[in-house]
């Protein structure tokens, strides 16, 4: 087994991609985030108030379902995290994770995309509301990484 295991949510695919290329290179195992409830287009619409995505960025205990088992991670010593920017933050669904996944112990990277927000407050925020964990890196992935940039990201 691996030593590390890629997580990911995806709600368009583009994180996906860019899990996928993490995890390639660094002969990590893939694990996604699918919430209970994909959402839709509709359910993106940042410019609706009440579309589902504003809806749950505007509540601060929202905790989305995750669709089937959680990995066991046991076998990992660290975890790389990734999901899409989100009014300038991580998705809900990625609390419901980091709360309900046996994280304790484990080095966790977390790495994003975005169209136009950065990753710092994402990781500001997840290592100030979960201290018990070990946050220790955030990482923007829109452009194209090549594996040895990852690797010495991961290092």
């Amino acid at each position: 087994m691996s030593t590390r295991l890629v997580a990911y949510f995806s709600a368009t695919g583009v994180t996906e991609g860019k899990a996928r290329e993490i995890a390639d290179a660094v002969g990590g195992d893939l694990y996604e985030i699918v919430p209970a409830v994909r959402y839709s287009s509709a359910d993106l619409d940042w410019m609706n108030k009440q579309s589902r995505s504003s809806v749950e960025m505007n509540d601060p205990e929202c905790r989305p379902e995750i669709a089937g088992e959680l990995p066991d991670c046991s076998g990992y010593d660290s975890v790389v995290i990734g999901y899409p920017i989100w009014w300038y933050t991580a998705p809900k669904i990625i609390r419901t994770f980091l709360e309900r996944a046996d994280l304790k112990g484990k080095r966790i990277d977390l790495f994003a995309t975005s169209g136009s927000s950065g990753i710092g407050k994402s990781v500001e925020e997840l290592k100030k509301d979960y201290p018990e964990l070990q946050i220790v890196s955030g990482k923007l992935v829109n452009k194209r990484i090549d594996a040895a940039d990852i690797r010495g990201w991961l290092a």
